[in-house]
């Protein structure tokens, strides 16, 4: 099992990120060569190239890179392309297989490659190039592979590195088992056989994804007024990567503490097998303007795979399915009806249940084959405390910068009716 470690590359010389830039550039090259030679298959369809092919129209020093640093490129191509295959095998026909052209792309290596002495990395480009030289923090032992990537404000190293703990034994059946219905106001609900359940909410992730939006709008609205190129213009650029740099680190926060949650919850009961609906048929239904917004932002899929690493951690089998009619079948009779608001009423039997937990409750018989009966106790929790700011003059510090810095009063002004925690630092 492997775990990524990030380290920030923020006060890296110049010299340095010229040398990192031009080393993403070529690993774009090299990307669009595979795109190039997998569209030219697909027209003529010829037989698809496979890594072979690739080895063997990438070798021989046509790119300033490392020899291994390339074929990380292409098996990272390669396996795009396997998994849009599968997942339109599977009814995705929506999802395209790799054809944008890419300017940048992360610089790779594996173990193999890179070397590590007492206080720093190295990190080869090649015969007769400069390596890039990166400090080494003391946590990093025997890595597995490392990237650099842009994150939209400087490069982080993402390093692999192995983690204790093995698969769990799969082959004796599961007494103790768990189901997960996925949600968005409810990020995670949890029932196990034994007659618990668990709630995550899911609001301050919501919370976090709405005034997200609203500070994009705000710096589009700006940005309108500039003109493309200038000073402001790209300074209101830097302050939206900021921003978006900001939240993500606070949303991944709150997923990791969510789905660390559940199987804390799921260990301390003794579950060896859990279940986690796949939500992928309710995002492709087309319900209005701002739930399809709210729909898209959805990263269900990044709550399956913590769910699924976390779980392997614990030694739990963790595996997932469809979930389909969970949620609009009564458990007591079976009566289905859509349901409205977060409390599920049969109008049948009068049965009366949290919404999210009648899903959980209906997945044993799919993921089990056995029913379970309706928890009578259910144990609420939030995945941690949200905080709007790190100080709570953020927003008036921002506004004051931007008005020091702005050749006309008028441009810099907040906005009548606006918050000041809103103002964006432009």
């Amino acid at each position: 099992m492997e775990r990524v470690r990030i380290l920030s590359l923020k006060g890296i010389s110049r010299r340095l990120q010229a040398l990192i830039r031009d080393g993403q550039a070529e690993s774009a090259r090299v990307w669009t060569l595979c795109r190039d030679m997998h569209l030219a298959a697909r027209q003529k369809n010829q037989p698809w190239p496979g890594k072979r092919e690739f080895h063997e129209a990438t070798r021989g020093g046509k790119f300033a890179l490392h020899s291994q640093s390339v074929q990380q490129v292409f098996r990272a191509f390669d396996a795009a392309v396997q998994s849009t295959r599968e997942n339109r095998k599977a009814g995705c026909r929506e999802i395209r297989y790799p054809y944008k052209d890419k300017r940048f792309y992360p610089l790779m290596w594996p173990a193999q490659a890179m070397c590590l002495e007492e206080k720093r990395i190295v990190l080869p480009m090649g015969r007769g190039r400069h390596s890039l030289v990166l400090p080494r923090p003391a946590w990093l032992e025997s890595p597995r592979a490392c990237k650099i990537v842009w994150n939209g404000v400087h490069d982080e190293l993402h390093v692999s590195i192995p983690e204790t703990g093995g698969p769990p034994d799969t082959t004796a059946p599961a007494e103790k088992h768990a189901t997960v219905d996925l949600g968005q106001i409810h990020q995670a609900a949890v029932v196990t056989n034994t007659g618990e359940a668990l709630v995550v909410s899911g609001r301050g992730i919501r919370s976090l994804k709405r005034l997200h939006s609203k500070q994009l709008g705000e710096i589009q609205k700006k940005r309108a007024n500039c003109q493309k190129g200038s000073r402001r213009w790209r300074k209101l650029g830097r302050t939206r990567a900021k921003l978006t740099l900001r939240h993500k680190r606070r949303v991944r926060d709150l997923r990791h503490k969510g789905t660390r949650a559940v199987v804390d919850f799921c260990e301390d009961r003794g579950i060896e097998a859990l279940f986690v609906g796949n939500p992928d048929g309710v995002r492709r239904k087309h319900a209005g303007r701002h739930h399809n917004q709210r729909m898209s932002q959805w990263e269900y899929g990044k709550d399956i795979q913590y769910l699924e690493q976390k779980s392997e951690q614990d030694r739990i089998a963790c595996f997932t399915g469809s979930e389909r009619g969970t949620s609009s079948r009564c458990p007591v009779c079976g009566h289905r009806h859509k349901p409205k608001g977060r409390i599920w009423r049969c109008k049948t039997c009068g049965f009366e249940g949290h919404r999210d937990i009648v899903g959980a409750v209906n997945m044993h018989p799919i993921a089990f084959g056995q029913g379970v009966p309706f928890p009578q106790r259910i144990t609420y929790l939030r995945p941690g405390n949200l905080r709007r700011s790190s100080s709570p003059d953020t927003g008036q510090r921002c506004l004051a910068e931007s008005q020091a810095s702005s050749t006309t009063p008028e441009t810099a002004r907040v906005p009548s009716g606006s918050s000041p925690r809103l103002a964006i630092c432009g």
